[in-house]
């Protein structure tokens, strides 16, 4: 035998032995030096063959890594040896081969010996090695391990290893991986000393009929001196491949090699390789490709997430392929990846996708292209397709080799005879689908990428009364948190663009043809790119109500004790029950769950809840379109948190208190005894720094409790992540009793956080002594202490038991060949080998040899094979116990869910609040708690204030005094030239009330006002495609919005109203809604706007007052100085040839603008107009209107609230005049 890659054996051609020749001392004559070998020397069978010089003993097999298949082996000009010619002597000796014993033969089998030629040949240091991957379907087939050598143990180790190449190899693709992978296959070579494999005694004649392309030997030696007798020179020179034409300009191209007739014949019968190939070549219904209802991809019902596979094709599939293709028919347009030994591996068109995206190695696995990567970066890998947009399903194998064979063996209903049956035509271990990864529900921690949830969300719509109504169902997968919404919304689906803007989901599950474009145009608006988009069959995938409620009592997800599975849903499911929409679309929800091997893990922890986007009642309402104008969590500049106002106050240290923190920002409070509670709080934490100190230093290192929890509800959780989460809580009940002395006396909200905590001390006695925890941390192995789990505690024992025995073996043998030396030896997977020193001879002829090196030979005696045996069954066995003691102590920290989850939320909270607090201190001077005033009258007035989220970026940055409502009038009518800073204006103050509200220091002087119910925004001009609207479209979308919603607490900004068409339309427009806000809805707000001529319609008007951005003018240079203060009175005009001049618009183009602007200023003869008509005492057209409305007959369309607002007005407008 000779020794191959990696310490295992290839046969090596047996051929008549010749006369050995006299003994000269290795010393040749000059003749006999410099003699040539004819060309058709080693060809010839009947010839003797020529006598191999051996080898020089410094021949290194570090030039033997294997080289990906894929790299071409480069040619030399030495032909190889052939089947009939012996092989050298340092083949014979045992030296390492390129190629693994299981891939030897069919690379013997495939490769003609033209082809062969190239890989064989004399040594050089760039030629290429090569590594074949072609494997079968057994996974059994190198679990085996108890195969003695030839010369002991009866039958040679080189017919097990050609049956291997039959069989499904699990560690096949182990030859790419690094040294420290294939140092721990079976053969592994020892360090010190190189493995000898003890040569036959008896070598017999090969049979002339055997093929020669079967016993040709691939030798890749590293480069020494060669005898020239050993070396044949080929009959026709390479140089003639190649030609020089000087006349010929053309790139040069080597002419075909000639190939002899036997060469080119078997070159054509040659398989190509499944990389090298289309996957519609070896599978034609691919070619034609087709979802499981045989719907073609143009077709509007066709299914991308199926394929379809002929009911022919599967007889053609091996046991393996029938395995894989069971899975990906489900799962078509999603990665695959597949468990296969050490590594996960992807096959054809997923393997294709890995290949071009990142460059993984391209080979085959037995009909399939494939490539792989290891288990350890598995989640490396899964978040690089998932970055890429696709979605990710795992694949597990369900036990090992020797865990099938035990259960086969042991399966008490079956016959020997069945058994045997079964065993033949199932060589494929098991194999089941462990889960699916979307970017929309991804749950393990390694993969999570950021702190913030992501969430899945279901959506069905209807209409009742000509009106939108959705039923809504999401969940943060990673904590397991689920919400439901019933939104009754108005003709521009306000309330459900508020949703997907607080949301932001990250996936989407819709009824396919059943939502509305206007639904699908706001969805495409208000999510990121990277959102993956669900079309589910309606009834079928998208369950109706009462599928949902069926399936959900069929699951028993929440079936505790009792048979009343009604009475043990939660609270806010049982409410959605009756409710078609909700319910609806929570089963459709639960079905793509359950598809991603996800539901019971999640729904079973029952923690559902309702979810109000606008919460009227208790916050203040922030709808979608001022998250986005506002810049709240994004900004408009590319999308990112940097300068949000998210951004500014999120100080938390712990994963769940930012999360927390962005659904306060979500939902400010609109009640101003929680504001002032929430101010106290603050106040008191920056009095007593010592406090939030403390609870930043002890808790800063938590992990994510909400989402190990979920986890560890689900069963699902790593030992090195069971022990952080029971010290994260043994860290959280310490610090609790520090801050309880430091201010847990307190009436205030802090003090109430500290007293609420629950008593995590009684629910973590019992995990103090449960197991071993720094075993858990350095194995990943929950190791019970003794007498906690006596079926773990007897599994143990019985292991200890078979290494006792396995002692006692050794001792014997030591004491038979009366050898101290001897030792037990682990060779890959060959453990326990008798390791017996080379000069001891008496060996017992039972003993099976099983390996050797130059100075030690290693054995396996008959009791020694069945005591291994017995070990490995026992460890076997206590890997399954192992397992299900960590679901045990899973199961018993879940009991008390409800006591983590709820210490987990007032950690947020207090998270939150010292968060509030930095921010507060960290705003500089001026800065000041707000003062809520209870007022029938709207105020906000702001001394000295800045914008919050500039103060970092902008040192000098220039207050200014806001005084709406109480007092002074309720709108104030902004004026002032281009790039003034009234847009900053504008969102200053609404940032100033969103952090007055949160409970947050405003960076002014002083503060006062009343709590604010709603801020609505209508800023700039941008128009939207997706949804099918001009700019002035989207102008008078969101202003009717404001007439419609706004009440006398809410807050308005409308910035340019009109300037999307002509300059009268735009201008009636904007005097109209001015008029209506100020009058009639009486709430507080700016309006800011180009059209100077509404100061003058204005002039008299009681709820509006003038102001202007102050600037300074230099006509001679046409240049505008920006003062940014804000000062009663009206702009001198818009200067916006000043401001085009400034930014570089040539001179005559911007005198000629000058020129039609005098001619065709529309607004300026407005105003003239205007002025005219109020110096000879008209009324403006607003005003009579507003008496029209009040002389008239018939009901009053409003509320005498309104009315009698919109009379007090028009009253004083009166008087003014």
């Amino acid at each position: 035998m000779a020794r191959g890659i990696e310490g295992n054996e290839i046969a090596t051609p047996r051929t008549q032995k010749p006369k050995a020749p006299p003994k000269s001392n290795n010393q040749k004559t000059l003749l006999g030096f410099f003699q040539k070998v004819p060309a058709n020397a080693a060809t010839d069978s009947t010839s003797s063959p020529t006598a191999l010089k051996k080898e020089p003993s410094s021949f290194s097999t570090g030039a033997l890594t294997p080289a990906p298949s894929s790299d071409a082996p480069i040619p030399s000009s030495s032909p190889p040896y052939h089947s009939e010619t012996p092989a050298p002597k340092a083949i014979a000796r045992g030296l390492p081969s390129p190629i693994s014993p299981a891939s030897s033969d069919i690379i013997a089998d495939r490769n003609p010996p033209a082809a062969v030629d190239a890989s064989t040949s004399s040594p050089s240091r760039g030629t290429k090695k090569r590594v074949n991957y072609a494997e079968s379907d057994n996974d059994e087939a190198d679990q085996d391990v108890f195969r003695p050598l030839s010369g002991n143990g009866g039958s040679g180790r080189s017919s097990k290893r050609r049956k291997v190449v039959e069989d499904d190899s699990e560690d096949d693709f182990e030859a790419t991986a690094d040294a420290a992978d294939m140092a721990e296959s079976e053969d592994a070579p020892e360090d010190s000393d190189e493995d000898v494999r003890p040569r036959k005694k008896k070598v017999t004649q090969k049979k002339a009929s055997s093929a020669p392309d079967k016993m040709a030997i691939h030798v890749e030696p590293s480069y020494s001196p060669v005898n020239a007798d050993d070396l044949e020179m080929p009959g026709t020179s390479t140089a003639r491949q190649w030609t020089f034409d000087p006349e010929n300009t053309e790139r040069l191209k080597p002419e075909a090699a000639q190939l002899s007739s036997k060469s080119a014949h078997m070159k054509q019968n040659r398989k190509q390789k499944a990389h090298t190939s289309e996957p519609e070549k070896r599978y034609p219904w691919l070619a034609n490709l087709l979802d499981a209802d045989k719907n073609r991809p143009d077709h509007p019902d066709y299914d991308p997430r199926t394929v379809y596979i002929p009911p022919l094709a599967w007889a053609n599939f091996s046991p393996f392929e029938k395995q894989y293709w069971e899975i990906k028919q489900k799962f078509w347009d999603t990665i695959v990846f597949f468990k296969k030994g050490k590594f996960y591996e992807l096959y054809e068109n997923d393997a294709t996708i890995g290949h071009q995206l990142f460059d993984l190695k391209l080979t085959d696995r037995v009909n399939m292209r494939m490539v792989g990567v290891p288990e350890a970066s598995l989640d490396m890998w899964a978040n690089q397709f998932v970055a890429k947009g696709y979605k990710i399903a795992r694949v597990d194998q369900m036990e090992s080799a020797l865990a099938k064979e035990m259960r086969e063996r042991d399966d008490i209903t079956k016959t020997p005879k069945q058994k045997a049956k079964e065993a033949k035509e199932n060589k494929v271990i098991r194999r089941e689908l462990a889960a699916v990864f979307t970017s929309g529900t991804l749950v393990d921690g390694g993969m999570l990428q950021n702190d913030m949830a992501t969430y899945c969300v279901a959506i069905k719509e209807t209409d009742v009364d000509n009106l939108p109504v959705f039923g809504i169902a999401f969940v943060d997968t990673a904590t397991a948190q689920f919400h439901l919404a019933n939104i009754i919304d108005d003709a521009d689906m306000t309330k459900f663009e508020t949703f997907v803007a607080q949301i932001r989901p990250g996936e989407l599950l819709l009824e396919k043809s059943c939502l509305s474009s206007r639904a699908i145009r706001i969805l495409k608006a208000n999510t990121a790119p990277t959102t993956i988009w669900n079309w589910l069959k309606p009834d079928k995938e998208f369950w109706p109500g009462d599928i949902t409620t069926r399936e959900i009592d069929a699951s028993a997800y929440f079936v505790a004790q009792g048979d009343q599975r009604d009475d043990s849903w939660p609270e806010a499911l049982q409410q959605a029950k009756d409710n078609e929409l909700v319910i609806s679309s929570f089963g459709a929800l639960t079905q793509y769950l359950r598809m991603l091997k996800i539901d019971r893990d999640l729904i079973s922890l029952g923690n559902i809840q309702w979810y109000d986007p606008i919460r009227k009642a208790t916050s203040l309402v922030l709808d979608g379109q001022s998250l986005i104008n506002l810049e709240i969590f994004a900004n408009s500049f590319d999308g990112s948190s940097e300068g949000t106002l998210f951004a500014m106050l999120n100080r938390c240290i712990t994963p769940f208190g930012k999360r927390m923190l962005r659904q306060w920002v979500c939902h400010p409070l609109a009640d101003s005894k929680r504001i002032n509670e929430r101010l106290d709080a603050v106040d008191a934490l920056n009095a007593n720094t010592s406090l939030s100190e403390t609870f930043q230093a002890s808790l800063s290192k938590l992990p994510d409790l909400e989402r190990l929890i979920s986890r560890i509800h689900a069963g699902r959780c790593k030992a090195q992540d069971f022990v952080k989460v029971l010290e994260g809580f043994e860290q959280i009940e310490y610090t609790m009793g520090i801050l309880g002395a430091l201010g847990g006396n307190e009436d205030g909200v802090v003090g109430q956080l500290i007293a609420a905590m629950p008593d995590l001390a009684s629910a973590l006695k019992h995990w103090e002594s449960a197991f071993d925890r720094t075993k858990a941390k350095e194995t990943g192995i929950l190791v019970p202490e003794p007498g906690v789990e006596e079926d773990f505690d007897d599994s143990a024992a019985n292991i200890a038991n078979c290494e006792d025995a396995l002692q006692q073996l050794l001792k014997e043998a030591q004491k038979e060949l009366k050898s101290s030396a001897i030792c037990f030896r682990d060779n890959g997977k060959e453990i326990y080998q008798l390791e017996v020193p080379t000069k001891i001879k008496s060996i017992p002829k039972s003993w099976d040899q099983m390996s050797a090196t130059a100075k030690v030979k290693r054995y396996y005696s008959p009791e020694l094979r069945k005591l291994v045996r017995d070990l490995q069954e026992a460890r076997e066995t206590h890997a399954s116990i192992v397992k299900e003691v960590a679901g045990r102590f899973y199961a018993r920290f879940d009991i008390d869910y409800t006591v983590w989850l709820a210490a987990a939320q007032i950690i947020a909270q207090l998270d939150c609040l010292i968060s509030l607090s930095k921010a507060s201190s960290a705003l500089g001077q001026p800065s000041c708690r707000p003062t809520f005033v209870d007022s029938a009258r709207p105020v906000q007035k702001f001394t000295d204030l800045r914008h919050p989220t500039m103060l970092t970026t902008v040192s000098d940055f220039i207050p200014n005094d806001i005084s709406l409502g109480g007092t002074s009038p309720t709108i104030a009518l902004l004026t002032g030239a281009n790039a003034a800073g009234k847009s900053t204006v504008l969102r200053m103050t609404c940032i100033a009330v969103i952090l007055a509200q949160l409970g947050c220091y405003v960076p002014c002087s002083s503060a006062t006002l009343t709590p604010v119910d709603r801020i609505m925004s209508r800023l700039g001009a941008n128009d939207n495609i997706l949804q099918q609207q001009s700019t002035f479209f989207v102008e008078l979308a969101e202003t009717k919005k404001i007439l419609s919603e706004a009440t006398p607490r809410s807050l308005v900004i409308l910035d340019e109203l009109g300037r999307g068409t002509s300059s009268v339309d735009g201008l009636a427009v904007a005097e109209a809604v001015l008029h209506h806000i100020a009058g009639s809805v009486g709430c507080t707000g700016f309006f800011a706007t180009h059209y100077h001529a509404l100061a003058s319609a204005f002039a008299h008007h009681p709820e509006v007052a003038p102001r202007r951005m102050a600037i300074e003018v230099d006509e001679a240079e046409r240049r505008v100085t920006f003062l940014y203060r804000l000062e009663e009175g009206v702009a001198h005009g818009s200067f916006g040839m000043h401001c085009a001049s400034m930014c570089g618009i040539p001179k005559q183009v911007v005198d000629r603008a000058e020129e039609a602007a005098r001619e065709w200023e529309h607004s300026a003869r407005v105003g003239e107009k205007i002025a005219l008509s109020q110096a000879s005492g008209r009324i403006g057209l607003g005003w009579l209107s507003d008496i029209a409305w009040c002389l008239r007959d018939g009901e009053m369309q409003q509320d005498d609230q309104v009315n009698e607002r919109a009379l007090n007005a028009l009253v004083k407008a009166i008087e003014a005049m």
